[in-house]
């Protein structure tokens, strides 16, 4: 057996490349998943692949070899000690102490470096490292990468003048395990099918003047959804059967960028009501956002999240969290599911809430310390950074309360004096008669007064 086909069997072995039903980062369902990770526990496919891939490059025409954190630094590392070629690492950020530096190791201007990647999708990491390395006077010609996913990444890196080698195409992949009894035909056609519909992942555009423009995956989709339908508002479906959840969300689709749902209160909930309102989500271009409050130790939190009658970790783009049980409910909650964005609730909109200003601060603390799993806050007045999104409910079109607690403010007041950048409607939405033009009326309203604010 070639080097090569054992590489591939060696993946699927592994767990490196798995079929079925996963969420990416992006948000996309994917049939197939890969994940690098494993191989820094593998010294032997380390060394195979660290061949290979410096067999593609035998002109050796390269002073320096540089992984992209963190997935290709173990790789890259022994691409070093085979080639004898010198290492340096780009940090991920700056350090904030010491030399500050983002690229470690020792070079110098005028030298040239090979980038190495695990996996390339959209081309956005490479596309972020070596701009720090050209930054140092280091010249990148030259991108060595394990599995290119042929969804637009290596074609953008080569429109940007760079030489791109991999060592496996997906497609690449997917005929050399099927050849060899690894992976059925329906399997197969069903990848097949998923390459050709997704020929292009777009990297998200930059941020207008006074937007915010969040790191996480999830955030950047909502950032896009609110520039492509032009809408500030998600709407809380607080309903208690699936029809009256499935109609709201129909009526109410192509005004929102996202449906905030309470499972638990839906009186009738199953699979088939979640594929109904995925097809929806889909079909009107929004997010769904599980309103589930996780508050337990990480333990418990995490069997809420992935199990039970409504397994919320299979369907929803984001979930809302307290902060109460302390940051290891946090780390658990990414690290069980951290295609999931993270919504922590730091200040509530009653009037009587013990969301007072010394929570705020500690809960703040916790946030900032996990924004690789943390979307935005759900907050009324207290600031929130520009890389994570702010989600404001308690709004109505006028000002007023419920005899349950509940303040209101208007959308000038949250856009304007907040900086708020959604806002969550329920009852003013679901209980009007025509809960579509109500939800357009509050639609409209925000985004004239996001407007008003940038201006």
């Amino acid at each position: 057996m070639s080097e090569r086909r054992d590489l591939m069997e060696q993946f699927f072995e592994l767990g490196i490349v798995r079929f079925g039903d996963f969420r990416l980062k992006s948000g996309i369902r994917s049939p197939f998943y890969v994940d690098l990770r494993a191989i820094a526990s593998r010294p032997d496919l380390l060394a195979a692949l660290s061949r290979q891939l410096l067999a593609r490059f035998p002109e050796k025409d390269f002073d320096l070899i540089c992984g992209v954190p963190y997935a290709a630094l173990p790789l890259a590392t022994a691409m070093s000690l085979d080639s004898g070629v010198p290492l340096i690492m780009k940090r991920k950020e700056t350090k904030a102490y010491g030399t500050k530096k983002l690229i470690e190791g020792i070079y110098h201007s005028g030298q040239s470096a090979l980038v190495v990647e695990d996996v390339i999708t959209s081309g956005k990491s490479l596309l972020e490292t070596i701009p720090a390395l050209k930054e140092e006077g280091l010249q990148v010609r030259d991108i060595a990468v394990v599995i290119d996913r042929q969804q637009g990444g290596r074609a953008r890196l080569e429109r940007a003048g760079y030489r791109v080698r991999a060592l496996f195409t997906i497609r690449q992949l997917i005929d050399g395990l099927y050849e060899a009894g690894k992976l059925d035909a329906a399997m197969r056609e069903k990848v097949l099918q998923f390459l050709e519909q997704h020929r292009q992942v777009d990297i998200a555009p930059a941020a207008r003047p006074g937007e915010r423009m969040p790191a996480h995956p999830v955030a950047r989709r909502l950032v896009d959804i609110r520039r492509e339908k032009q809408t500030h508002l998600i709407c809380s479906a607080d309903v208690t059967t699936a029809h009256e959840l499935l109609a709201l969300a129909a009526a109410v689709g192509p005004h929102i960028a996202a449906l905030k749902v309470h499972a638990d209160i839906i009186e009738d909930f199953s699979p088939a009501l979640i594929k109904r309102l995925r097809a929806l989500a889909q079909d009107h271009r929004f997010l769904l956002f599980e309103d589930r409050k996780l508050a337990d130790i990480g333990h418990t939190a995490v069997i809420q999240l992935t199990k039970g009658v409504h397994h919320i970790a299979d369907w929803a783009d984001m979930v809302t969290v307290h902060v109460t049980a302390g940051e290891g409910s946090i780390v658990a909650l990414k690290r069980a599911a951290p295609e999931i964005g993270i919504v922590p609730i730091v200040q509530m909109s009653t009037a009587d809430t013990l969301t007072d200003a010394h929570y705020r601060q500690r809960a703040m603390e916790v946030v900032l310390r996990h924004t690789d799993a943390v979307v935005g806050v759900v907050a009324q007045d207290h600031p929130v950074p520009p890389h994570l999104l702010k989600f404001t409910p308690g709004v109505h079109l006028d000002v007023k309360g419920d005899k349950k607690g509940q303040r209101y403010h208007t959308p000038e007041k949250v856009f304007g004096e907040y900086g708020t950048d959604f806002i969550i409607v329920g009852r003013g939405i679901y209980r009007a008669a025509d809960p579509a033009a109500t939800a357009a009326r509050y639609r409209e309203r925000a985004r004239q007064a996001a407007t008003a604010r940038r201006e």
